[in-house]
């Protein structure tokens, strides 16, 4: 059982230019930020590596930014596997898509990779500042409108039966339509975490679409050799 995450007031001078790179904050400065945010109701907590910053099932009763660290998603399928959703790198809101609605609870574990700060606006107070600033409604719209595309891939993601059809797949999303040369962004470890397997599983599968004639790897570098073979893996 992961330990949960220890809050408290944070009582140093807010930096907002690490908010000012955040999605919700975009085309805003710094001083536009603490300008419009000094309106507001917030808190800045922090929180330690390996903590449980909520867990799925739980409300989501406020805004969530993370300002600094990196926290993970994960989920726990029927057979107890634990299949890492991503990454999620400072600064990015925490469950944007599950603020507002009828079922606004967390749809998976938020767990701490590392130290780090959360900034958090009530829901009540949110709402209010969505109301009274435009950018940052049309912001909080884009946001809303990424999450559920991505959660949409994520869906489609799952839905592969093996650990081949997950690799094609995550590869030619990595190409584009057009390109067949890649440098994986993640290791095998981190791939064998996103795909919920074991990390010889990952391996194997990437020695198998080499050995078929799918690809070339040459450790993160990766050349596509046969595109539509590699697509006709991901039709079922």
């Amino acid at each position: 059982m992961k330990d949960r995450v220890i809050y408290y007031f944070c009582e140093k001078t807010m930096d907002y230019s690490l908010l000012s790179n955040a999605p919700l904050f975009k085309g805003m400065s710094p001083e536009a930020v603490e300008t419009i945010l000094a309106a507001v109701p917030f808190r800045v907590k922090k929180f330690q590596s390996g903590s449980m910053i909520s867990q799925s099932g739980e409300p989501v009763n406020s805004l969530i930014v993370v300002i600094s660290g990196v926290v993970k998603g994960e989920m726990v399928d029927f057979a107890g596997r634990v299949i890492k959703i991503e990454d999620i790198i400072a600064p990015a809101a925490l469950a944007p898509a599950f603020i507002f609605g009828n079922r606004n609870r967390f749809p998976v574990n938020v767990i701490a990779v590392s130290d780090g700060e959360l900034l958090l606006i009530e829901k009540p107070d949110f709402l209010k500042f969505l109301m009274n600033h435009d950018i940052i409604l049309v912001n909080f719209l884009d946001m809303v409108s990424n999450r559920s595309q991505f959660l949409s891939e994520k869906i489609k993601f799952l839905n592969f039966k093996t650990i081949k059809e997950k690799l094609a797949n995550y590869i030619l999303q990595k190409a584009g339509k057009d390109g067949m040369l890649v440098t994986l962004d993640m290791t095998q470890n981190d791939l064998a975490d996103f795909f919920g397997v074991a990390r010889p599983s990952v391996a194997r599968a990437l020695g198998d679409l080499q050995e078929e004639g799918f690809i070339e790897a040459k450790g993160k570098n990766i050349k596509i050799i046969d595109k539509e073979g590699l697509a006709d893996l991901t039709i079922d």
